[in-house]
């Protein structure tokens, strides 16, 4: 039996300054649910995806992984659960094809199990 709840995000705030960038945001996403976060620039969207991977703490709300509480997780304990984060830098894995890169991936997640 399967009891995996997904990504839930509940009423995510997060202010620079005393300026909110985030209000109130909440997400609630099934396992397999695939989303996209439109917007111009300085919409918080890459806000709400640092929030997500525990890069930045939020002010207020809560963001559960199958029922856990992972708001105020680090990124390392975040990624047991089994949320990642590969930057957009192509020198990390350079030589390696996509594929490739997914493998190396896959092969430290299966090693972690």
């Amino acid at each position: 039996m399967n009891n995996s709840q997904g990504l839930q995000i509940n009423n995510i705030g997060k202010s620079y300054n005393r300026i909110p960038v985030i209000h109130d945001i909440s997400i609630n996403l099934k396992p397999g649910e695939v989303i996209g976060l439109l917007g111009p620039n300085g919409a918080g969207k890459t806000t709400m995806f640092y929030i997500i991977m525990g890069l930045i703490k939020p002010d207020r709300g809560s963001i559960y992984i199958d029922g856990h509480n992972i708001t105020l997780l680090p990124m390392y304990r975040r990624a047991r659960l089994g949320v990642s984060y590969l930057p957009q830098e192509p020198s990390i894995f350079r030589g390696l094809t996509v594929k490739e890169n997914i493998e190396c991936i896959l092969e430290i997640s299966e090693k972690n199990k």
